[in-house]
């Protein structure tokens, strides 16, 4: 999260940042009236006859849409953030809308919200009497289904000096809006852990009578980032300062709007899991997405970490493992076994091949070694290794020897 401290002290430099900063909200918003007026356009040509690839070229863009609009609701949250942590999260730089009235025929459930004290704040007499209630109804999920949830806050007034006491709004994830917590995190799970676009979920919803546009969820997606963003910072912050950590990468295919394809990306998880040996610090995974694998983008994600790096023989590692300007390498090469056995796993389902089928057995004996000393101390795994497994691991070397 930004803080006075990031910004500096120069005038003309802060005004430049400032112009840059509202450039960039100008292409983003210009891009994405221009990707509205294609949408409407390919829409209006799929009414009459249906095209497979008119279909396909309309989710693309509403797709790209969604991204824009979650990207500059974040982005505008973030401009208009106070540097005080402590400050209410602002809901960005944008036009108000008008609050949305919830349907009726969702359920509601009333939550009451009592003064913290039934005296009076000013003069302290106990004769309050009831003069009004305000109400805030906000949406919620509950698993397979949406309802209300009426915020109910008595207004009180003193008989003796008309004082008023009232209970404050609890505090909401993005204030003013109708979206609570467990709403969020719905949308926000649908669209990345389920891979539902938030347009097909305006559509769905839309089903059951309730009026989310994918312009109000992109919004709602957007700010969360920017909530979320201190904590996946501090995930980060965490596994990179660990002594050992695990990486690994998995491809992932990321539309490409326009063309029709789809290109592939890259995910990369940072694991840092002491319970194997006894380690105080709790299991923490960081991802991060990079639209390529070059191996610049591991070492950057990389740079802040000194230790033991546990993956496979990927070439874009190597250069962390060498000495630099005659300095020792910050980090250690530890050998993946289970990327070891995969070749020999390979090779054996090919072609039945005897070798790799008992190179397979004797890997399996390490491994049964390791299950058995799994949470111990590092000293009596180490012990157990050099009476356990050292032998079996020097016997791997002679495998290919023996059977030749």
């Amino acid at each position: 999260m930004r803080s006075a401290a990031d910004l500096p002290n120069d005038v003309d430099e802060l005004k430049r940042r400032l112009i840059a900063a509202e450039a960039g909200l100008l292409a983003k918003t210009l891009e994405s009236e221009k990707l509205k007026f294609e949408l409407a356009r390919l829409k209006r040509m799929s009414f009459g006859q249906s095209s497979e690839r008119i279909e396909r070229e309309i989710a693309q863009l509403e797709l790209k849409l969604e991204e824009i609009e979650t990207m500059a609701a974040e982005a505008a949250t973030t401009d208009a953030a106070p540097a005080g942590e402590d400050e209410p999260v602002p809901t960005g730089t944008h036009e108000k809308k008008p609050r949305r009235k919830l349907p009726d025929h969702l359920p509601r459930r009333d939550e009451t919200h009592e003064p913290a004290t039934c005296a009076c704040p000013r003069c302290g007499t106990e004769r309050m009497r009831k003069v009004g209630e305000d109400v805030t109804e906000v949406l919620e999920y509950v698993p397979g289904r949406f309802e209300v949830v009426r915020h109910v806050r008595p207004a009180y007034s003193c008989s003796k000096c008309e004082a008023m006491a009232q209970a404050p709004m609890p505090a909401m994830p993005i204030p003013r809006a109708m979206a609570g917590a467990s709403v969020i995190a719905h949308v926000i799970m649908s669209k990345y852990a389920d891979h539902l676009p938030l347009y097909r979920q305006a559509e769905i919803y839309a089903r059951d009578g309730l009026d989310l546009d994918r312009g109000t969820l992109a919004d709602w997606v957007g700010k969360a980032a920017w909530l979320l963003r201190p904590l996946a910072d501090r995930i980060a912050k965490h596994v990179m300062a660990g002594n050992v950590i695990h990486a690994d990468d998995t491809p992932v295919p990321v539309l490409a709007p326009g063309n029709g394809k789809t290109k592939t990306g890259r995910l990369w998880i940072y694991l840092r899991d002491e319970r194997q040996h006894a380690g105080p610090a709790p299991p923490a995974v960081l991802y991060r997405y990079t639209p390529d694998r070059k191996g610049e983008r591991c070492r950057e994600h990389l740079a802040p970490f000194s230790g033991h790096l546990h993956a496979d023989g990927y070439a874009g590692f190597a250069e962390l493992y060498e000495r630099a300007e005659g300095r020792p390498a910050k980090v250690t090469e530890v050998a993946c076994w289970a990327h070891v056995r995969r070749k020999f796993f390979d090779v054996h389902k090919a072609n039945g091949s005897d070798i790799a089928r008992e190179a397979l057995e004797r890997i399996g004996a390490l491994f049964d070694i390791e299950r058995g000393i799994t949470g111990q101390s590092p000293e009596r795994r180490r012990r157990a290794r050099q009476s356990a497994a050292k032998d079996k691991l020097d016997n791997l070397d002679t495998l290919g020897l023996a059977r030749s």
